[in-house]
């Protein structure tokens, strides 16, 4: 067995992770609070490492231009994208939340992204090119359509 893997096999023997934990307090937060989405948006986004932050920061600009009926929010303190009904459509979790190697963006299940039997929902991030942009933006729009 591997370093990382008994590393996590002791931390669910124990229960949540800190990060875990900090995610579900900001969670309870998001519930209390009457916080205008995009000041919360922002303020998750000014809180990350420089790397994370400016995949966010273009992430945040590419929902709002590919689906501007998407209220921005803060879901477990990551960036958030709600529908009308208050759901959340899609997110994004920077690397540093769960100290993971890669940040990721993703799409609940109120995304219209059924295809088949079997479809992706999140999707790996270490950087963005134009290709990704172009693709995750293709992805936002049919979510909401």
């Amino acid at each position: 067995m591997s370093t990382t893997a008994k590393k996590r096999k002791q931390q669910k023997s124990q229960g949540f992770t800190a990060e875990e934990k900090a995610a579900m307090r900001a969670r309870a937060r998001e519930l209390k609070a009457a916080e205008d989405g995009e000041s919360a948006v922002r303020a998750a986004l000014a809180a990350m490492a420089p790397h994370d932050r400016a995949i966010g920061k273009r992430l945040h600009a590419l929902v709002k231009a590919s689906a501007p009926d998407l209220s921005p929010k803060t879901w477990y303190g990551m960036p958030a994208y709600a529908n009308k009904d208050g759901k959340v459509v899609c997110f994004f979790r920077n690397a540093m939340k769960f100290k993971e190697r890669y940040a990721t963006f993703g799409f609940n299940d109120s995304a219209k992204l059924d295809d088949g039997s079997m479809w992706p929902i999140a999707f790996a991030l270490k950087k963005l090119t134009k290709a990704d942009e172009a693709r995750i933006a293709k992805l936002v729009k049919q979510a909401v359509s």
